[in-house]
């Protein structure tokens, strides 16, 4: 008994490739300056509105802010699975805990329908 707004959520579509997945790390053995060049292009890609490419950019440096702010755009697009996976990577817990609340109220709504059947 999931209602529309959960299986909009659980589709496809919001969540390409599988769940939340959160193993990416940055890449190793790039020097400070490498870091501030690139997360400068990553930017720059950012304000463009080319948030794929800055993404790219955001995860090979570990930028937690970018990638919090690429969060953001999910977040307001209400893609909040692909929301929460940027701010878990950018280990930002004030925006990653309402939407793991949310998850959770779901949940226990989902588990009171399942057992009231």
């Amino acid at each position: 008994m999931i209602n529309d707004e959960l299986r909009k959520t659980l589709s496809e579509k919001e969540i390409p490739n599988g769940f939340i997945k959160t193993t990416e790390r940055p890449v190793e053995g790039l020097s400070a300056e490498q870091k501030v060049l690139l997360n400068r292009k990553g930017n720059a890609l950012f304000n463009q509105g080319k948030y794929n490419e800055a993404l790219s950019i955001y995860m090979t440096t570990g930028y937690s802010d970018g990638l919090s702010r690429i969060g953001d755009i999910y977040a307001e697009k209400k893609q909040s699975l692909k929301a929460l996976k940027l701010y878990q990577l950018a280990h930002n817990k004030k925006s990653s805990e309402p939407i793991i609340q949310k998850i959770a109220e779901v949940l226990s709504v989902l588990i009171k329908e399942e057992k009231s059947e």
